[in-house]
């Protein structure tokens, strides 16, 4: 049986772990080591760990930080980056990663999911659409490149590609929503709820608890990724690394999710 999953999400800049606002303003908030060591103390479900500089400088996923991280991890582990091919996919799997995360590249060619998949099977591939609202806010649009190089796709258009070429789960992040902790955007949640059949993650806005417990009781199973809500603390947002521990997240879980 799928249950709710409550996923960090770590972005990691030059090295260090960061956090975003609109995919902008990257604010140093520590080391990712020490913080998947916190992380591990606090059993979380699953770790989401996305390397912001591979795809945008065109370079190939930090194989020893990625050696280093999967070392260091005692929950399911998703990395992204500067994956481009299937045999630095594989790769990634064989240093001790779960799951290998692709966006710029898989939206350029969805082939590339479904070679993945082939050879490492379904569940150890991640599609990863981050995405604005049109201007006139009827439709979302997937982005690249940390934001910056619109595709010209839409945002269903390619989580049904993904989904139609071996995707195990698709990871959508609302770039309109990035770091404001206002809550995540329901709308764009029920328009991927509606049309994918696979599992799915959402990224971007939660501001609290009851932000993911919002989530689950309205959609159900899904993913519920956050970075700022599990870096920041208090009105002043101090950096501390923080999750929600057995009792909060059971309650969370218990109370505010349904079996579609």
């Amino acid at each position: 049986m799928l249950y709710p999953r409550i996923i960090p999400c770590l972005l990691v800049h030059n090295k260090g772990l960061v956090k975003t606002v609109n995919f902008k303003q990257p604010k140093y908030v520590g080391d990712p080591i020490n913080a998947v060591r916190i992380f591990n103390e606090k059993e979380v479900d699953e770790l989401i760990v996305l390397d912001i500089d591979a795809s945008k400088d065109n370079r190939d996923p930090d194989y020893r930080m990625i050696e280093n991280l999967a070392a260091e991890c005692r929950m399911p582990l998703c990395y992204g980056g500067g994956i481009k091919t299937v045999d630095q996919a594989q790769h990634i799997i064989g240093l001790g990663v779960e799951k290998v995360a692709v966006s710029s590249a898989a939206i350029n060619d969805s082939r590339l999911i479904k070679s993945i998949a082939s050879r490492l099977g379904n569940q150890s591939v991640v599609g990863v659409l981050d995405v604005k609202k049109s201007l006139f806010g009827k439709k979302y649009e997937v982005w690249t490149h940390n934001g910056k190089k619109k595709t010209g796709k839409g945002l269903l258009e390619m989580a049904l590609q993904f989904e139609k070429y071996g995707a195990g789960e698709i990871v959508v992040n609302s770039i309109d929503s990035d770091g404001l902790m206002t809550g995540y955007d329901l709308k764009l949640v029920e328009k991927i709820r509606n049309s994918v059949c696979i599992q799915f993650t959402v990224l971007g806005g939660a501001g609290s608890h009851q932000d993911i417990g919002q989530l689950f009781n309205k959609f159900g199973v899904l993913g519920a990724a956050a970075g700022s809500l599990f870096v920041f603390k208090g009105v002043y947002k101090a950096v501390l690394i923080n999750y929600p521990n057995r009792a909060e997240k059971d309650a969370l879980i218990k109370d505010h999710y349904h079996l579609n």
